[in-house]
């Protein structure tokens, strides 16, 4: 759904991989792949392993979007929720819709690796009596009834995704002016270190959207801290990551972007 939106109209092919592993892997095959990577959700919070992935592989980020996430409960045909006995999806998706799952006491509730692939896995085996929380998308792929739409406890739910690239892949993407950045560094480990590295983002106009803390592996107590930035105007925001660089180790640009806009 993320690559849909995100491409709009243009003629995608759609790679599935087993884990976030797998996709990086994938993408160091081919340099013509895109990689689109969940970051962040508004209920569950980051996913702290794609950072790493991200700044380890030296991909670039060249977008990203933001899905309303609409969990469904979805069946084989002719199925009813009286019919169903359990339920099979992936243990966020499961966690969404606690409040829901609840009220269904009777039902047993299996963690699933992927919640389009439980809606798959029912489809291919004609598993009666099962049901996934999925997509639409997913329902309809799979040709399944939806029982139930909407059963998210919370309304506001969001992920956002990062779509990464080759740098030389970079260039022959849509050239479109960037109003978000993503980068990640580390400071020195005395008082007050992080908070000048942050003044001195702000002084230029830049405003801070997200920050997440990582431990460096091997050195007790020190941190990389991952950061997204907004700004309007361009070379404001390079003058403040020249104007950081003294103050900061392994300072590193992942990408520079048009940030995707709710609406």
């Amino acid at each position: 759904m993320a690559a849909r939106e995100f491409f709009h109209d243009e003629d995608i092919q759609i790679l599935p991989c087993e884990s976030f592993h797998a996709l990086f892997d994938s993408l160091a095959e081919d340099k013509s792949r895109f990689g689109i990577v969940a970051i962040e959700n508004t209920i569950a919070g980051s996913l702290l392993e794609n950072y790493q992935l991200i700044r380890d592989s030296g991909f670039t980020i060249i977008g990203e979007q933001k899905l309303r996430i609409k969990q469904n409960l979805c069946a084989l045909r002719g199925e009813t929720l009286e019919s169903i006995n359990e339920v099979i999806s992936h243990p966020i998706a499961l966690m969404q819709c606690g409040k829901y799952l609840d009220g269904h006491k009777n039902w047993k509730v299996v963690e699933f690796d992927d919640t389009a692939n439980a809606a798959r896995t029912i489809a291919k085996k004609q598993m009666n009596g099962v049901a996934a929380i999925c997509g639409s998308l997913a329902a309809n792929l799979y040709d399944l009834d939806i029982l139930a739409e909407g059963i998210e406890t919370n309304k506001h739910n969001f992920t956002r995704f990062l779509i990464l690239a080759h740098s030389d892949q970079k260039e022959q993407t849509p050239t479109v002016s960037p109003d978000k950045a993503s980068l990640v560094f580390a400071v020195e480990h005395n008082p007050g270190s992080l908070s000048q590295v942050l003044a001195i983002i702000s002084f230029y106009g830049v405003n801070l959207t997200k920050i997440q803390s990582l431990p460096i592996i091997g050195r007790e107590w020190e941190y990389l801290f991952y950061i997204d930035v907004s700004f309007s105007d361009y070379d404001r925001y390079c003058k403040s990551v020249e104007a950081i660089k003294p103050l900061t180790r392994d300072l590193k640009i992942l990408g520079e972007y048009k940030q995707c806009e709710l609406y």
